[in-house]
């Protein structure tokens, strides 16, 4: 495994620059976002609609994007997939328990998390995180699944 426990960090993206930093890191390693094209212009428009946005950073290389939206008190969240070279080393388990820790900051009751629905790894992550699958199907033409966990 690269990297420890301590290496990874979650930094909020506010800047264009920033933006335009995470997009570029490795653009075929983000392109499966689960609800919109990933394009400059439409994480600025997913920005500009209330998700917060945060690199996910193992040191100083970003390994993901995580988006974070507080609405009724509950935390909406999603997450790219991890870069191909770090995945199957526990981060995704981290990036959940990110969301986690966000919802008890934020003191909402409930996280509604958002994943592609060919995305079975992600399907298994969220269940052995507690989630349920709802039977609404979002996002670009019916490609996205909610996963409901109370708090």
């Amino acid at each position: 495994m690269q990297g420890n426990a301590v290496d990874l960090s979650f930094v909020e993206v506010t800047k264009d620059t920033d933006i335009k930093n995470v997009y570029e890191f490795n653009i075929d390693a983000f392109s499966d976002s689960p609800d919109f094209k990933w394009t400059v212009d439409d994480i600025r428009r997913e920005v500009k609609d209330g998700w917060k946005l945060y690199s996910v950073n193992l040191g100083e290389e970003i390994i993901a994007a995580a988006f974070c939206k507080l609405e009724s008190k509950e935390l909406h969240c999603k997450n790219t997939s991890i870069k191909m070279q770090h995945q199957g080393s526990g981060f995704s388990h981290r990036i959940m328990d990110y969301f986690e820790r966000k919802a008890d900051e934020l003191k909402a009751k409930k996280i509604i998390h958002y994943c592609a629905i060919d995305n079975f790894r992600q399907y298994s992550l969220n269940e052995s995180h507690g989630y349920v699958k709802t039977d609404r199907k979002l996002g670009l033409k019916g490609h996205t699944t909610e996963w409901i966990k109370d708090i």
